[in-house]
């Protein structure tokens, strides 16, 4: 069966969680995202993932049920940051970002999608580097990451009360880290 960006995306956030819990050297991490990239049907990346804790529900990540803020067919936007970084802004067709960062990080901004109601997931991992999340006022920030000299510094005025969504914070950082921001809106 042929396969699209949304498979192709599921598999790319499966890797990279492997990657972020050493799971997966550098070079096995890089050979596996460039196959998945080239993948056309769902055998290829179904082979990619299978020795991988997350692997055996890969598909399931495709298939479950969107959540009624944004449209069924978002998907999570996979970045690198390699001694780089770049500002994503997400929109309704793309609520999620899975983000690795070495030696660079990239910057974040919820705005146009946070409210009443949403939640949103980041799997931001990052190896001596890092992301800036911005959010608007009202957000209630959870923080599920894993760190190792490092951690996810949330802003006394960015801890919000859930008023306009809740935004959760998942990965693997080690001599870096997640800074969560308000950016207050433009009237």
């Amino acid at each position: 069966m042929r396969i699209g960006d949304a498979e192709r995306d599921a598999v790319l956030g499966v890797l990279q969680n492997a990657y972020g819990a050493g799971q997966l050297t550098l070079e096995e991490f890089d050979e596996r995202q460039q196959y998945c990239l080239k993948a056309r049907y769902i055998d290829d990346l179904s082979a990619l993932v299978v020795d991988l804790p997350e692997g055996a529900g890969w598909h399931h990540a495709v298939t479950r049920p969107a959540n009624l803020a944004v449209p069924r067919d978002a998907a999570v936007r996979n970045e690198i940051a390699f001694m780089s970084g770049k500002v994503i802004h997400l929109d309704a067709r793309t609520p999620a970002v899975t983000s690795f960062a070495l030696w660079g990080g990239n910057e974040i901004r919820t705005e146009a999608v946070m409210g009443p109601g949403v939640e949103i997931e980041l799997s931001l991992s990052s190896i001596m580097g890092g992301h800036n999340v911005y959010v608007p006022e009202g957000v209630r920030v959870i923080d599920q990451s894993v760190n190792i000299m490092a951690g996810v510094d949330v802003s006394d005025e960015a801890g919000g009360d859930g008023s306009n969504g809740t935004l959760i914070i998942k990965g693997f950082n080690f001599w870096g880290g997640t800074s969560v921001q308000l950016r207050k809106s433009e009237k």
